[in-house]
């Protein structure tokens, strides 16, 4: 008779939550927000999230992070995207910080980024193609360009994974060794075109687990967390609205086809976040392909839904800059093609459920990674 145990409870210290949300409530007000979008950068921003160690949460604390479980870092980057806070924090801790400790390489005092790993599915955004060559000191020197660099312009050091000889490295390449294409996207976010030429830095194995399809797939995490954010302010910024906006002598919320869209996007709201949180906790516990695929998908399509709702539902208001709606909208439909499009997202769940065959495709849907060990 074999018996198993259920597994440890995933809990996210309460604190946490209210700590950032009153942060971000306090700092990023619709005029910060505007600001840095025209500077690029957030630096008042950025370093009262410093301040309280969330920059570098779930990095070990032997590595110089803050400790605590990706779980909770993935809580923080869904208040990040709930306040439209313009920050690094994903490339920052989970991304670029989880490289470096995973390599025992050194961090430095600054901003951290990392170069997205490139698929050549049409709808992947960003990404590059790198060369490294070891050179006779033992420094890696590397050669390519990157496309869409989170925050690049900012950043002290570059990290990235390559191959080299059959091997997975991490590298990590001071900023200023590099030749940085200042470029926003959609919500006017740094993503930066950046060139190797001969860049030196430093490289290190990479251990099991850490290579380009980890990364892919952490990113993809990353995203859901922050478009769960994103979607759940757009869906209560768009009630309020409606609740207040009078036409007709009645609030336009009582019309049964504003009630619709309010519907849509509070579903979609719903439906994100808890995606984002099974994704999170399984991820936690270890390696878990389902769940984030199965994520970042829904949470693809739910932006596209979602934003479709709350515009229609604000009419001309939510296409004005004075308006926060835009804050989030934007940001959604950057982030939706980061780390994975619908097709890409399609591509690995249709994979995952044709290896495991006919008899395992409920077994897949229902417990998720589990059934393809």
């Amino acid at each position: 008779m074999t018996v198993t145990t259920a597994p440890e409870p995933v809990v996210v210290d309460e604190l946490i939550t209210e700590t950032a949300d009153r942060l971000f409530g306090e700092l990023c007000t619709h005029e910060a927000v505007q600001a840095a979008e025209e500077a690029g950068v957030a630096p008042d921003i950025w370093d009262a999230f410093c301040e309280t160690g969330f920059d570098l949460i779930a990095v070990p604390e032997e590595a110089g992070g803050s400790g605590g479980t990706l779980a909770e870092a993935i809580e923080v980057l869904r208040l990040v995207g709930y306040h439209s806070a313009p920050i690094a924090a994903a490339e920052n801790g989970i991304l670029g910080g989880w490289l470096l400790a995973q390599a025992g390489i050194e961090r430095p005092d600054g901003l951290v980024t990392v170069v997205p790993p490139r698929a050549a599915e049409v709808g992947w955004s960003g990404g590059g193609a790198c060369s490294m060559e070891i050179a006779g000191d033992g420094t890696a020197v590397l050669n390519g360009e990157a496309h869409r660099v989170p925050w690049a312009r900012s950043a002290e050091l570059i990290v990235c994974v390559c191959d080299c000889d059959g091997q997975t490295s991490v590298v990590a390449v001071p900023a200023s060794e590099c030749e940085i294409t200042p470029l926003p996207n959609m919500a006017g976010e740094p993503r930066d075109t950046v060139r190797f030429v001969g860049a030196a830095g430093v490289a290190a194995p990479a251990p099991d687990g850490v290579d380009a399809e980890a990364l892919a797939q952490r990113g993809a995490l990353s995203r859901v967390a922050l478009m769960a954010g994103a979607i759940e302010k757009m869906c209560q910024l768009t009630v309020s609205y409606t609740n207040e906006r009078v036409q007709f002598g009645r609030p336009v919320a009582r019309f049964q086809a504003v009630q619709q869209h309010l519907v849509w996007a509070a579903q979609d709201a719903a439906l994100v976040r808890m995606a984002a949180e099974v994704a999170a906790r399984e991820a936690t516990r270890g390696e878990a392909p389902f769940e984030i695929a199965a994520a970042k998908l829904i949470a693809n399509q739910a932006a596209a839904r979602a934003t479709k709702a709350c515009h229609q539902a604000h009419g001309a208001m939510g296409m004005t800059q004075e308006y926060p709606l835009h804050h989030f909208s934007r940001r959604l439909w950057s982030w939706r093609k980061e780390y994975g499009s619908d097709a890409h997202w399609s591509a690995v769940l249709g994979t995952m459920a044709t290896a495991v065959g006919a008899d395992g495709l409920y077994p897949l849907i229902t417990s998720g990674t589990a059934a393809l060990r």
